[in-house]
């Protein structure tokens, strides 16, 4: 087949994302946190922009408001930007303007008090391999065995268990195996007790050489039938070493006292709290939404550029093209963040007009909705409203909420549809009700929620009850021993 070049003329559509369209769907994804990095971020890389004071108030023109909400339909390519106008542009007046229907759009203020230095708040915490390090220090051993025990810690998980076996550490340190399980003996004999095991077994037996319980029930019962502790099958414990329930039961409370993760309280992983994008806050005239914005830098255009950007007659061609270039970004990130801003308020005012209900009272009248209600009401898409309500939380006076949590399949019952989020809460009742002596099967639950005029399948019992992380009714069945007064 011979090849040959030629010219084609082809006709075709597709969808091109604007610089400013992306940005608008960046910001409109973003949870509190990161959308105050990444403002943080663009005060340093671009220096048409500047932290404004929350105090700073000046009175925009009418015309230059207007000028900006027309900024998108000039051709800016083609056009020359209109400077003189642009550069008095400043964002905490643009945030102060109501919305088109005369809403109070509520930015949260925090005020003018002064905060405290963050040296205030620094810490330095120990974790586990600073602790053990520090006992090392203190032991009798020699500078090579240090060494050794030093590799060995650097191996530790965080919860203090060895994933390494004798012949990978021996492989890893060159040492013969007499000097390794020495080592791993000395880690073993440090504080929290059972750091430096390689199983569950073996950490529990650490901590019962130190209770003197070693060759007792409970070291068999650890040894041989751990997983029948697990599943709570007591009566086959007691037949297998022919004792009594209540011995069996005793031992049991022994094992459930130890800690199967000995370092866990020595962790060192940072806290990650929730902070709420939004508040609803209750007031005598009914609900007011207040979008939070603490913690996040206010913008405008940088005073400093816009004297220098009116003299454009001193500036050569390749400064001007760079600062038209950083103001035009300026203004598409003002404007989306002010656009982002707008869409969260518009979207929690309507999830506050369908959950009314669970805001006047409760989680049982919490009522079934999905991304198409919101949608359909805002004439918005739903891969918006799924944007505006993923890793973002909303507070209230019941608590701190994902705006996820609003939304439930319904459940249909002999009242109407009912949410699956409130099925789950009236379940999590149930249980916490239950006589923990004997506990409610799944079947049992689908009956008391047929009393309530809820009819749903055994299975999707079961399935509930995974999700809210609640063990099978022989798993929460709770054995107490007999009392002399009982007998």
């Amino acid at each position: 087949m011979a090849l040959e070049s030629r010219l084609e003329l082809k006709l075709s559509q597709k969808l091109v994302l604007t610089p400013q369209l992306q940005i608008a769907i960046k910001l409109l994804h973003m949870p509190q946190l990161e959308l105050s990095q990444t403002l943080t971020n663009e005060l340093t890389e671009n220096p048409l922009l500047e932290a404004a004071d929350a105090t700073t108030t000046e009175e925009i023109p009418q015309e230059e408001k207007e000028m900006v909400e027309s900024y998108d339909d000039q051709d800016q390519d083609d056009s020359e930007l209109p400077l003189e106008k642009m550069i008095r542009f400043a964002s905490e007046d643009y945030f102060e303007e109501r919305g088109s229907d005369g809403r109070d759009l509520g930015y949260f203020t925090p005020g003018n008090t002064a905060k405290p230095s963050f040296e205030y708040f620094l810490s330095n915490t120990t974790d586990i391999y600073d602790y053990l390090s520090w006992q090392l220090r203190l032991s009798k051993a020699d500078e090579d065995m240090r060494s050794l025990c030093r590799m060995i810690i650097g191996n530790l998980n965080e919860n203090g268990y060895l994933n390494l076996s004798v012949e990978e550490l021996m492989e890893l340190t060159k040492r013969d195996s007499e000097s390794v399980e020495k080592a791993i003996a000395l880690i073993q004999s440090f504080d929290p007790p059972g750091v430096g095991a390689r199983n569950i077994t073996e950490c529990l037996r650490l901590q019962l050489k130190l209770l003197n319980l070693q060759g007792t029930l409970v070291e068999n019962i650890i040894i041989h039938n751990l997983d029948f502790v697990g599943k709570k099958k007591y009566t086959e414990i007691a037949k297998l070493y022919n004792v009594s329930l209540d011995e069996v039961i005793s031992a049991v409370k022994i094992i459930e006292g130890l800690e199967p993760k000995p370092g866990r309280n020595l962790s060192a992983a940072a806290t990650n709290y929730v902070v709420p994008d939004v508040y609803i806050v209750k007031t005598d005239n009914g609900y007011q939404i207040v979008l939070n914005d603490e913690g996040l830098p206010r913008l405008r255009i940088s005073s400093y550029y816009q004297k220098l950007l009116k003299q454009k007659q001193t500036l050569s061609k390749d400064d001007k093209q760079f600062l038209e270039e950083k103001l035009r970004s300026a203004i598409w990130l003002l404007k989306s963040l002010d656009q982002r801003n707008k869409t969260i308020y518009r979207v929690t005012e309507t999830i506050l007009n369908f959950q009314k209900d669970f805001f006047d009272m409760d989680i049982h009248h919490l009522k079934p909705m999905n991304l198409k209600d919101i949608a359909t009401e805002l004439n918005l898409h739903e891969s918006t409203v799924s944007r505006v309500t993923s890793n973002k939380y909303v507070a209230c006076s019941d608590g701190v909420f994902s705006f996820k949590y609003f939304f439930s399949n319904s459940i249909q019952g002999e009242l109407g549809g009912v949410s699956s989020t409130s099925i789950k809460e009236m379940m999590r009742r149930i249980i916490s009700e239950e006589d923990s002596r004997k506990p409610l099967s799944d079947m049992h639950i689908v009956e008391l929620l047929k009393n309530r005029n809820i009819t749903i399948a055994r299975r999707t019992v079961a399935k509930y009850r995974e999700e809210l992380r609640i063990p099978s009714h022989s798993q929460r069945k709770r054995f107490i021993a007999d009392t002399p007064n009982s007998r």
